[in-house]
């Protein structure tokens, strides 16, 4: 299974090289030169399976036959063997046709496990085989970089630095990135917005002198192993209630775009999918894209939902790619324009392709509260900001097809964002037990400014000293 990057000028390289590479050389995102497909009988053989049996079907279709079949499915099971339900992603019905998908029952109470610890056991399997060491540099908005923390915390092959943006996450999100012990693992806290730290992760990805020196790798969502992991739950959840039978629609908060880029996967693999509706709050460049042809960049506000809070949506990127036939000279025109005037216009054909399977609809702040007090009183469930979010674009949503099961994705578990649930609902929700420390250990975190040199040279001290002291490479 080879895969191309959406810029066109990276040469083809299969699902192992992807999984290390991150970004491209040329800057671009990595997808499958082709998609596979899963007929419909196959996809019927899910229901009743568990999620670990269907993880292994998908992804398997997906990275075909280049990893040892044992080597996946020990990495599956050792991923969600930390999951706090047995369904790992459970379905909770909320109203007529309205269901949220719980992603939250991983390690670090947000949807990013469910791809990350993936992610580790294949990372740590593939380097452990090849006798390597990476560097893994990543940017959050608060639940990327905590999954990932906790992912790789004391692995022998990877050292790992996240940056985020400084006093712009929960205070939840920041005291799981910073009091992790493991000497492999570091948070870095940027005087910026989310958008400047991925700035500075891609900034160091095209960086190729330090990239090859460091043997750079990524684990955000512009990694395509992240996206291969996520689109399992999108074929869950639908064959639970009918699928492939009859098709679902599915609602989803959106800030990077990986997430809904995801069940887009899984419906070009066959899964029947009615419609996907891009949920936003009031950093809404995605949804006045899909409204007017017309992306560009207002500024960032700091909102309730902080990992939602960001304006340039990396994945949007592998949409454009398939909106315009896979042309990359369109992809770089538009990448290119971003990065000169802050935008680009998507042309009327292309944008007729995004809006044939995606609806925009933005979620303002007093909007999210409504929707968490009126989601608690008529339901007794408590949304976190970001649930919020999908909750109220799903009902507007439904209006135009209450038939259709409809299914929000419920990225984050209340009690990450505790202050916001309590003066919407009135109800404080406590950590789970295993978190109930976090509050009182010790933090350990570096403040820079948004400099890409102040941030090489920091991750280039700390990695130079790590694997230094690391032992020698085994083949």
């Amino acid at each position: 299974m080879l895969h191309v990057s959406t810029r066109g000028a990276a040469p083809a390289i299969n699902f192992t090289d992807t999984l290390l590479a991150g970004l491209a050389r040329d800057g671009g995102l990595y997808v499958p030169q082709t998609w596979p497909s899963l007929s419909k009988a196959r996809i019927a053989e899910f229901s009743g399976l568990s999620y670990a049996r269907t993880a292994e079907a998908v992804i398997g279709a997906l990275i075909g036959d280049e990893l040892p079949q044992r080597t996946l499915t020990r990495a599956i099971e050792t991923a969600y063997a930390a999951f706090r339900h047995p369904a790992i992603c459970p379905l909770t019905q909320l109203g007529d046709n309205l269901f949220v998908l719980e992603l939250f029952h991983g390690p670090t109470l947000a949807f990013k496990d469910v791809a990350m610890r993936l992610l580790a056991g294949l990372m740590d399997a593939t380097l452990e085989a090849e006798g390597r060491h990476v560097t893994i540099v990543g940017a959050t908005s608060g639940d990327t970089g905590s999954a990932a923390i906790d992912a790789f915390a004391g692995s022998r092959r990877a050292d790992v630095f996240i940056l985020y943006p400084h006093r712009r996450i929960s205070e939840v999100q920041r005291r799981q990135m910073t009091t992790s012990t493991a000497p492999n693992v570091h948070a870095i806290a940027v005087e910026g917005t989310f958008d400047d730290c991925q700035a500075l992760v891609k900034g160091m990805f095209n960086h190729h002198d330090f990239r090859d020196r460091l043997s750079l790798a990524g684990v955000n969502s512009i990694n395509w192993a992240r996206i291969v992991a996520q689109v399992v739950y999108y074929f869950t959840s639908a064959v639970a209630l009918g699928a492939p039978h009859r098709p679902v629609s599915f609602t989803v908060p959106t800030g990077n775009f990986g997430n809904v880029f995801a069940g887009l996967v899984a419906k070009r693999m066959g899964l029947p999918i009615s419609r996907f509706v891009v949920a936003t709050n009031d950093n809404d460049i995605l949804a006045r894209a899909l409204a007017d042809g017309r992306y560009e960049k207002a500024g960032v506000v700091a909102t309730a939902s902080p990992s939602m809070d960001i304006e340039v949506s990396s994945n949007f990127e592998r949409l454009l790619f398939e909106a315009h036939g896979r042309d990359p000279a369109a992809v770089r025109a538009a990448m290119d324009s971003l990065a000169q005037s802050g935008g680009f216009s998507i042309p009327a054909p292309s944008l007729g392709s995004i809006r044939a399977e995606f609806d925009g609809y933005r979620t303002t702040a007093g909007e999210a509260v409504a929707t968490m007090r009126k989601t608690w009183e008529r339901a007794r469930y408590l949304l976190d900001p970001h649930t919020a979010v999908a909750v109220n674009a799903a009902e507007r949503a439904q209006e135009r097809d209450p038939r259709t099961p409809m299914i929000a994705l419920a990225t984050a578990h209340p009690a990450k964002f505790p202050d916001a649930v309590h003066a919407a609902t009135g109800i404080r929700p406590e950590l789970p037990s295993h978190l109930a420390e976090l509050m009182t250990r010790k933090e350990r975190v570096i403040v820079l400014r948004n400099d890409r040199q102040a941030v090489e040279d920091c991750i280039e001290r700390e990695a130079r000293a790590r694997t230094s002291l690391a032992a020698p490479a085994q083949g």
